[in-house]
């Protein structure tokens, strides 16, 4: 890097929104904007973001960014043709599944699978087969391997393929030929290998990753060459990172490779953002709350740390990365409300920000969450994005009548604040599953509140659930951003390691762990992270024998494998309350590289003089009353460490607003972070 840039850049691309901000590590200057998004190409929001925040590239040291391209194509259906090559006789493992069905669906009589991603038609076996142990039982038949190509290519049209064979998270070498053949003979095709993304046994999940890799990898390739190639033209030549879904950022080029790991880097930057507001606040227990213009995302952060899973799933098909546990619901901003006969519901169609709801005077005819925000008096007409969009007031009040008010035979009000109703009723239990079904009290955490519309609805949340304090940061509409800017560089490795503790001998495994570090330093060196700012973290995947899941154990600076079964017993215990006299299983080996950044500062502020007075007052629906009251109007820009808001009242700031009622009560902390408890619990 060159030694006079010194400013670093994050963009996070949301469904409506383009969020944008820069921090300038010598001075610590901190700067921020929204743009929207624009749909038809991507690229051009994120450039349009960029000019706002006006910073010159030229000068830029790093640009971080986080993208929902890859969700949205899963969640859309509107990702990659793929085809599948496998081993000869296993070609419908990935649509066995396992025969699972899912469980809200387990009692469901008109129950229908969900379309499979790649038809039997695209899915292809070729001779070759290694055993468990990843010796060789059959080699690899190449010339099968291109006439599996050639019919994916000619017959079937595919842009990607996905390559996985039994075992191969012992040997990659039948995959790794497999890729070479493919690639040589049609060199524009995509191609994701298994045992390039994962290297954990089970077939069928690792089959699904590397289709869900293939899926997303053509679409997501253009659009990082794209916006490369247009940085470049606007004089960036430095390092390009996308974010982790499991936490951290990797390299554009890296992320190229195996975009899956990218599926929820958008979310994950709120995430990274709230542990280190929790880390420098005190607060180890978060729940994590962002509500954008699309969807919102909840996660959970427990001792400091968010929650991550190494066997996820996205539209019910199981992930074998590193990715954080979020829940999404379609519950955004532009969330559409609808009527199922007599039935209010909320999402999970959104508006999007083209039309957008009906107040952004773009085309849009149905109401939406920020609709009904608007005509509940939550969101100043006059002084939306700070007064850079005109709003339609009147036409989203005519709009929420028309189809919803009307047809129940209601008012504007009751109507607007059934929608909030039935968004806080599809939050609350998003956030059970994360919590109460997982045996965590949500009234044992803090809640952070961020997102466009975060602000506004999560004290509602808040209130619902019985949480004693909802904390707002600082820039809120932009914290996912933020958080990038606080991502260090993360590489995850594993390794299948199948043996029952008592048969494991320490030098063996830390052999193995050794192995997999010098995999982590070679890849942060190539990165350029330098030694001194490289850290690598053990962990063990372990279960009593005989169990299906398994737990996480922290396995650095272990002196005896006595030892390491503590540490499993004692977060057994701590996971499901008791433990067992079976015997201790490995399962898996982990390790993290991680390769440190310079990251903004969070500072303290100085304390009130007590004069703060509100600007201004409206008013505006109280869910604590059940109906239209004064509130006091604040400016965020006003206030300071020590100030004290009674509710119910408004906090503007250029692009979001905080809303409390008149049951609850604010406090500004010393880093001026906005912290909203309940009468009831101050």
């Amino acid at each position: 890097m060159r030694q006079n840039n010194t400013q670093r850049v994050a963009v996070d691309i949301g469904g409506t929104f383009v969020d944008a901000i820069t921090f300038n590590r010598d001075t610590g200057e901190v700067n921020l904007e929204k743009a929207a998004t624009t749909p038809e190409q991507p690229s051009n929001g994120v450039l349009n973001s960029i000019d706002k925040v006006n910073v010159n590239l030229s000068d830029t040291e790093a640009f971080v960014h986080g993208t929902t391209l890859g969700l949205n194509a899963v969640l859309e259906r509107d990702g990659a043709r793929t085809g599948i090559i496998t081993n000869e006789g296993f070609s419908d493992v990935y649509e066995i599944a396992r025969t699972n069905l899912e469980r809200d669906s387990m009692y469901d009589i008109n129950y229908q699978k969900p379309e499979s991603m790649v038809p039997r038609r695209r899915r292809l076996g070729v001779p070759g087969r290694l055993n468990s142990d990843g010796s060789v039982v059959e080699e690899i038949d190449e010339g099968a391997v291109e006439d599996a190509a050639t019919e994916l290519v000619e017959d079937h049209d595919v842009d990607s393929i996905a390559i996985c064979f039994l075992h191969s998270y012992q040997n990659d070498q039948h995959e790794q030929t497999a890729a070479d053949v493919v690639r040589n003979a049609y060199p524009d095709v995509s191609v994701s290998v298994s045992s390039d993304i994962t290297g954990e046994y089970r077939e069928y999940e690792r089959t699904s990753t590397a289709v869900m890799d293939g899926y997303i990898k053509p679409i997501f390739e253009n659009y990082v060459d794209t916006l490369d190639a247009a940085l470049a033209d606007e004089g960036f030549d430095e390092s390009f990172f996308i974010t982790r879904s499991g936490g951290g950022t990797l390299t554009a080029e890296s992320a190229k490779a195996a975009p899956v790991h990218t599926i929820l880097s958008g979310p994950a930057g709120g995430l990274i953002g709230a542990s280190h507001v929790g880390d420098v606040t005190g607060r180890d227990d978060l729940i994590t709350v962002d509500m954008g213009g699309t969807s919102l995302d909840a996660a959970v952060i427990e001792d400091g740390s968010p929650v991550v899973k190494y066997d996820s799933t996205l539209e019910h098909q199981p992930m074998l990365i590193p990715v954080y546990d979020i829940r999404t619901i379609g519950a955004g901003g532009g969330s559409i409300a609808w009527l199922d006969g007599d039935l209010l519901k909320v999402g999970p169609e959104s508006a999007g920000a083209d039309p957008g709801p009906i107040c952004y005077n773009n085309g849009g005819t149905e109401p939406t969450v920020t609709d009904a925000a608007l005509a509940l008096g939550f969101l100043d007409p006059a002084d939306f994005l700070g007064g850079e969009m005109d709003t339609a007031e009147q036409a989203a009040i005519d709009g929420i009548k028309s189809k919803l008010a009307n047809p129940l035979d209601t008012t504007v009000e009751d109507a607007s604040s059934g929608v909030l109703d039935v968004a806080l009723a599809n939050t609350v239990g998003a956030i059970r599953e994360i919590t109460v079904e997982k045996g965590l009290d949500p009234r044992d955490f803090s809640m952070v509140a961020y997102g466009g519309a975060g602000p506004m609805f999560v004290p509602l949340v808040a209130r619902e659930l019985g949480v004693d304090e909802v904390l707002v940061p600082q820039a809120p509409s932009v914290f996912s951003a933020w958080g990038m800017l606080m991502a260090d560089v993360v590489y995850d490795f594993s390794q299948t390691h199948i043996a029952v503790l008592s048969d494991v001998d320490l030098d063996t495994l830390n052999e193995a762990f050794t192995d997999l570090e010098a995999d982590g330093r070679d890849t942060l060196s190539t990165e350029g992270i330098s030694e001194d700012r490289q850290t690598l973290e053990r962990t063990v995947e372990m279960r009593y024998h005989g169990q299906e899941h398994t737990v996480e154990v922290n396995a650095d600076g272990i002196e005896d494998l006595d030892e390491l079964a503590d540490r499993f017993e004692t977060q057994h215990e701590t996971r499901y309350g008791h433990t067992m006299d079976d015997p201790v299983q490995v399962v898996h080996l982990r390790v993290r590289a991680i390769g440190e950044n310079d990251k903004p500062s969070l500072d303290r502020q100085e304390a009130s003089d007590g004069t703060l007075q509100p600007s201004d007052t409206r008013e505006a629906y109280c869910f604590a009353e059940d109906g239209f009251r004064e509130f006091d109007v604040y400016e965020r820009a006003t206030l300071a460490p020590g100030d004290e808001l009674e509710g119910p009242a408004v906090v503007t700031e250029p692009t979001t607003s905080l809303v409390f009622h008149s049951d609850q009560f604010a406090t500004i902390d010393e880093y001026g972070h906005i912290v909203v408890t309940t009468e009831d619990e101050q």
